[in-house]
């Protein structure tokens, strides 16, 4: 059940990002309401996954999903630039985080 909390927050902190540049340095109110909202429902879901969770496994997997999510949306949707380079980067952290869980980091 923890593990389902932190990608479950990792999902939130891609929404919380993707609200944030929408929210045009907080001048447009809808998108910093969901910024906040999201920011909020992440960290209190990564606290919670955290009572059984190792800390360093755990934050990894919320970061690496937020990066690669939000990475990935900005490539997709946003029309942020594609390179190789970038997908290749993104590739490391997803091996990253797959190398913490099988040293052991997670429950």
């Amino acid at each position: 059940m923890a593990w389902i909390l932190v990608i479950l927050a990792g999902l939130f902190e891609v929404a919380m990002a993707l609200c944030l540049k929408a929210s045009k340095n907080f001048s447009e109110w809808l998108p910093s309401a969901g910024f906040l909202l999201f920011a909020v429902a992440g960290f209190g879901l990564l606290s919670h996954a955290l009572k059984s969770l190792e800390v360093g496994t755990a934050y990894a997997v919320w970061v690496g999903i937020g990066a690669v999510g939000t990475a990935a949306l900005g490539m997709l949707v946003m029309g942020d630039q594609v390179s190789a380079v970038k997908i290749g980067a993104l590739a490391c952290i997803i091996l990253g985080v797959i190398g913490l869980n099988l040293a052991g980091g997670g429950h």
